[in-house]
């Protein structure tokens, strides 16, 4: 058993817990996560993990309330117990030493950005931080991100923070002005991820992006995070999350994570009273 030693609202329906799990504490690294379940009947959860604090022997979570599992997670409260929290799983981001990098986030993708970012900060990289969400009232982490980032660039969809428009709107400028990073790495939706890695194809620059599909044992066993990279099929939970965004077959994946669309509303209307 796992206790929930904080917990806090960032936004609607996002919350962040911070847990005790001391084992994973002591071995996390940037781009490292883990998968959860509440209680015996729940199902599995991939989180990244955000922060670590060995000596506490805690670790912080970040979610958004989506369906059947988040929506019992974020039901618990300080003191209660999660069943399971097994990590870390995945393989550590490539944190090294590549000039300017720029972490692009979008969303929730915040959450897992924020260990990268600040791990590259601390391998003496320049980071430029472009951060977007729909609304003012969905971003989180904003200080977080400030606090290892030289410049952040906040884009909202409705323009009521920032710039109005998207992550790559902003990105794109930045690349048109011959702004010429040495990476850049992407985390959020699908889509967005998409859009980031053909924003910066013509200019060879290399790019990361952190993939999040259905996931169910963490182990490679399942099949049902694969995915098709350079024409070979991996498995995002053994072989990433993170993968060259250029490579990346996100069609076939949008199309796997489409199945499952019906099933999941499902669930979700099963719970409104």
């Amino acid at each position: 058993m796992h206790t929930i030693m904080d917990k806090r609202l960032l936004a609607p329906n996002v919350y962040r817990l911070e847990v005790g799990a001391q084992l994973i504490a002591e071995r996390r690294k940037p781009g490292q996560f883990i998968i959860l379940r509440v209680n015996e009947e729940s199902e599995r959860i991939p989180l990244t993990i955000v922060e670590s604090d060995p000596v506490a022997g805690t670790i912080v979570l970040v979610f958004q309330v989506m369906g059947e599992g988040t929506r019992l997670l974020a039901s618990l409260e300080m003191g209660d117990e999660i069943r399971d929290v097994v990590g870390p799983l995945g393989h550590p981001t490539e944190i090294s030493h590549y000039g300017t990098v720029v972490c692009v986030a979008g969303g929730i993708g915040v959450a897992p950005m924020f260990p990268i970012a600040k791990g590259m900060a601390d391998m003496a990289n320049t980071v430029i931080s472009i951060v977007g969400a729909r609304t003012r009232d969905l971003l989180i982490l904003q200080e977080e991100i400030q606090s290892v980032s030289s410049e952040v660039l906040i884009t909202t969809d409705d323009g009521t923070f920032g710039r109005h428009g998207f992550v790559t709107d902003a990105l794109k400028e930045r690349l048109e002005s011959g702004f010429t990073p040495d990476a850049v790495v992407a985390i959020g939706p699908l889509p967005m991820m998409r859009a980031v890695a053909e924003t910066t194809r013509p200019y060879g620059i290399k790019t990361i992006v952190s993939l999040n599909p259905i996931m169910v044992d963490g182990t490679g066993m399942c099949g049902g995070c694969r995915v098709s990279v350079g024409g070979q099929m991996k498995f995002a939970c053994v072989d990433g999350p993170e993968f060259d965004g250029h490579q990346v077959n996100y069609a076939e994946l949008a199309n796997r994570q489409r199945m499952y669309r019906d099933k999941e509303a499902c669930k979700i209307r099963s719970l409104i009273p």
